[in-house]
């Protein structure tokens, strides 16, 4: 077992376990993930631990916790084509796509987007498509979604994000003000969202049409 191999297992025997998460294969998709690679090298040594990472643009690599406890709360099966709002540095997409048919993501920082997309592919994520432009529109040519995962701090609930949801789908989001958020799971039930609150959170504001200017 390599170093960075035995750093995921302790990030799931040390950070996730104990804190619940339990689907197997989300636990599978965070033991195989290579988390470090998709921060800078000298970043490398705290790849694993339990906090958030600057990934540059002001922007970061979430919490391994908040990644797989959003993951968990989609339920997905294998079957399912996930939208995810926030490309960022690709972790986040790279999970998803173990566990979803297709993911389909939006960044709207062409830098990161770029960066993830390179990363993405060296590792064999055939099944991610990056997009850059504004995440608050969605990917509507792509819609509708299974799934939809926002990681960054919204208002509300974003319009046009629901409106590509299929009926009974799910989306995870962060709602709230543009500094502090509830991580709230939402179902679209017809036209209305019944939302669940799980608990408080931080996330980076989103940033566009249907979110902070």
């Amino acid at each position: 077992m390599t170093d960075f191999e035995d750093a995921r297992e302790r990030m799931i025997e040390e950070q996730l376990l104990p804190r619940g998460i339990s689907d197997p294969g989300v636990l599978e998709a965070m033991r195989k993930v290579p988390r470090h690679l998709f921060v800078d090298r000298e970043l490398w040594n705290r790849a694993y631990d339990d906090y958030p990472l600057p990934i540059g643009e002001g922007q970061t690599i979430s919490q391994p916790y908040m990644v797989a406890v959003m993951t968990e709360e989609l339920r997905l099966t294998g079957r399912e084509a996930v939208l995810e709002i926030g490309t960022g540095s690709g972790y986040q997409s790279a999970v998803l796509a173990e566990l979803a048919e297709t993911v389909f993501s939006v960044e709207r920082i062409e830098s990161l987007a770029r960066r993830a997309t390179d990363v993405l592919r060296q590792l064999g994520y055939a099944n991610v498509l990056v997009k850059i432009g504004d995440g608050t529109l969605g990917w509507s040519e792509r819609s509708p979604y299974d799934a939809i995962l926002v990681t960054a701090g919204a208002p509300d609930v974003p319009s046009e994000l629901f409106e590509q949801m299929k009926e009974r789908g799910r989306m995870v989001a962060p709602l709230g003000s543009s500094y502090s958020q509830v991580l709230t799971v939402i179902e679209r039930i017809g036209q209305k969202p019944r939302k669940r609150s799980l608990f408080s959170c931080v996330f980076v504001p989103l940033i566009g049409e249907h979110g902070w200017k």
